[in-house]
């Protein structure tokens, strides 16, 4: 059974799952969907098309499913999606999208959201992320699995950070960051692999230390980056973790290679 404070308004049509409590002073419109035994612990606000997976905690002044901050917007019926399992702290926010950007934004499963942090429009974030205080998403960010983010970090529009990268604190992320990159800096420049977080995924000593030369070859080895890209494709067959690095790579599209700093090429 749910438990609804009196204060809270649910507008007609909103949906409220089994074992779900909803406290004071909640607003829930009426295209809102949410899962079995979350918790709204206050002051929580849930509009637009927003759907909310199972066994979410989310705390005061959240604000889920607001118009996308986009000037071409036009109260189109575009959606957000949001996994089960999420913690999502105090002031954050997380918007629908737009047509032009597949009308969908989607948050994974087990993403822990620091107070204030903010995922933008038509944005994908993948599962178990972290977002420290006031990380932000412009619209149309990719976000991997096993991703964190650090506080008063900001990714720009249309940026890819692939899975298991570490984003450190105060980064303005302007460029696609490999999968197991780690980057810092005012202007996110790649310092080098997440080994941290690569030995949690249970790499095993052998596979880290053929990645990381991998690593040395790409971004360290002599020559140009183009080349040394092209005579890396080899090495695709030695891990899959190369491998997926280097699809990566490939696959870009709108932003260019977060490289390491003084590597212009």
């Amino acid at each position: 059974m749910s438990s609804i404070d009196p204060t809270a308004r649910i507008e007609d049509g909103a949906v409220i799952g089994e074992g779900t409590t909803i406290g004071p002073y909640c607003v829930i419109g009426s295209n809102a969907v949410i899962g079995e035994a979350c918790t709204l612990t206050a002051h929580v606000t849930v509009s637009g098309h927003t759907r909310i997976g199972a066994n979410c905690v989310i705390s005061p002044f959240a604000a889920l499913g607001g118009p996308p901050q986009d000037l071409s917007y036009r109260g189109e019926s575009t959606r957000l999606e949001i996994g089960s399992g999420c913690t999502i702290r105090e002031g954050v926010t997380m918007n629908i999208g737009t047509v032009k950007g597949g009308g969908l934004t989607r948050v994974g499963d087990n993403g822990y959201f620091m107070n204030n942090s903010h995922v933008g429009h038509d944005c994908t974030v993948g599962n178990n992320v972290i977002f420290a205080t006031s990380a932000t998403l412009g619209g149309h960010v990719e976000v991997g699995d096993f991703v964190y983010i650090g506080g008063l970090s900001a990714v720009h529009q249309f940026t890819r950070i692939g899975p298991q990268v570490m984003v450190g604190g105060v980064c303005g992320v302007r460029g696609d960051v490999i999968p197991f990159g780690l980057v810092n800096g005012q202007y996110a420049a790649l310092e080098g692999l997440n080994i941290i977080g690569m030995k949690r995924r249970k790499f095993t000593r052998e596979r880290l230390a053929t990645v990381r030369a991998f690593y040395q070859r790409l971004f360290h080895g002599p020559g140009i980056f183009a080349e040394r890209l092209e005579a890396a494709q080899p090495m695709a067959k030695d891990d899959p973790a190369i491998a997926e690095i280097l699809t990566f790579i490939g696959d870009g599209k709108h932003r260019p290679l977060c490289l390491p700093a003084g590597d212009g090429h």
